[in-house]
């Protein structure tokens, strides 16, 4: 009996272990750029159709098993089942106004700039009120798939809805990565700053920003969430003009030039650290 018992242990041990989002991305990115008018869009159920929210790739393939980074809009009034999924997932509210919790919840609109993290296996819906909605999505693992709630399980990680009020914002002053002169402000959102560990935050560039980020790590990836840049690799290039919700990736060691006429904030999420200049 005692040997039935650790052998069940086991496995629920191994089942908890397999459900962990991963904290690394072993994908190498490189120099990449996507436009906001340039985004290879779909449905995010197909199976649903017109029904399902509309969705747009970043980056990766969100229906295999791997890293991607991709848009969700949905119509005004849009109310989900409740539901689980099989990964965990981040999400940045772009446009409008989203809702992301347990069926039983009362609603918490999020405004363009919050930010929530969807666990593995929890149970939740996701609506919207707005006239045009609009997120990012971050998934470290895939497929990502759309569950019954009979299939819900605990993956060890807990759901988080941040109003953009509630964010945390860090300057030169609190952080060494970022020089004095650029004005630069942070918002850690998740992950780790440990050696190679994965990690997100929210980088808030001041009108009139003229500067440089460098990518010191193998994976690094931005989002456009509100305002816009113009951006190039090296002088030689032509600027593109990358407005919400447009992307850029970096490989290593590579320096990004950019320029912001309006406030912008970037999603960045890179796999080691990064300097702004």
């Amino acid at each position: 009996m005692k040997k039935n018992i650790l052998i069940a242990l086991a496995l629920v041990t191994g089942v908890f272990v397999n459900a962990q989002t991963p904290t690394t991305d072993s994908i190498k990115s490189v120099n990449e750029v996507v436009t906001a008018d340039n985004v290879e869009s779909g449905w995010l159920n197909p199976l649903r159709g017109d029904k399902s929210p509309a969705a747009g790739k970043l980056w990766g393939d969100r229906t295999k098993n791997e890293p991607a980074g991709f848009l969700v809009k949905f119509k005004k009034g849009f109310s989900s089942p409740p539901h689980i999924h099989n990964i965990t997932y981040r999400g940045v509210v772009i446009q409008g106004l989203l809702h992301n919790d347990d069926e039983q919840a009362e609603k918490q609109w999020l405004p363009a700039g919050s930010y929530w993290q969807q666990p593995a296996g929890e149970a939740h819906i996701t609506a919207a009120a707005d006239n045009e909605n609009m997120a990012f999505l971050d998934i470290q693992e895939g497929p990502y798939l759309v569950k019954p709630t009979s299939e819900a399980f605990d993956n060890g990680e807990r759901p988080i809805n941040v109003d953009k009020t509630n964010l945390v914002w860090l300057n030169s002053k609190d952080i060494e990565w970022v020089s004095a002169k650029s004005n630069v402000e942070t918002a850690f959102l998740w992950g780790s700053h440990e050696e190679n560990q994965l990690r997100a935050t929210l980088l808030k560039l001041p009108a009139g920003f003229k500067g440089k980020i460098k990518n010191l790590s193998p994976n690094f990836r931005a989002v456009v969430i509100s305002g816009g840049i113009l951006h190039q690799f090296s002088k030689k290039e032509t600027k593109k003009k990358l407005n919400a919700p447009s992307y850029f990736g970096a490989k290593e060691n590579a320096t990004s030039i950019i320029s912001a006429e309006k406030e912008t904030v970037l999603y960045i999420r890179s796999n080691g650290e990064f300097e702004v200049k």
